[in-house]
């Protein structure tokens, strides 16, 4: 069963700021760019991670995330310009791989890659 919808992947084809939150040792925010998700066949979230520290740390202890993001430039609910999401899934990172190398070739500037697993999408606006 599909967790993201079409007018997820819509999204994705616009510009915006996504916003990771986690929390394990602290909670932490920070920011990537749409343009950066790359979503696999069976929906997980790949994202280039090159600062991210404090993430990584928290979710070394605590492996839930939440992900907000979104787009003025698609239609949300009754039409209404701008939509957006909210993600919440199990997040890890990887350094080798098969989907690091594919990262990699597209984000050179990444050093490890966070893999989010989604467990609930929900459309906000």
């Amino acid at each position: 069963m599909r967790k993201l919808s079409d007018k997820f992947y819509e999204v994705l084809k616009h510009e915006g700021v996504v916003s990771i939150m986690s929390w394990g040792v602290e909670p932490h925010l920070v920011n990537t760019w749409n343009s950066y998700l790359v979503v696999t066949e069976d929906e997980r979230i790949l994202i280039p991670a090159y600062g991210f520290r404090k993430t990584q740390t928290n979710v070394n202890v605590n492996s839930k995330v939440k992900i907000t993001l979104g787009s003025k430039d698609v239609l949300g609910y009754k039409d209404y310009p701008g939509t957006g999401f909210l993600i919440e899934g199990t997040a890890k990172y990887k350094e080798s791989g098969v989907e690091f190398d594919m990262m990699k070739s597209k984000f050179s500037f990444l050093t490890r890659v966070l893999e989010i697993t989604v467990d609930n999408a929900k459309q906000m606006l």
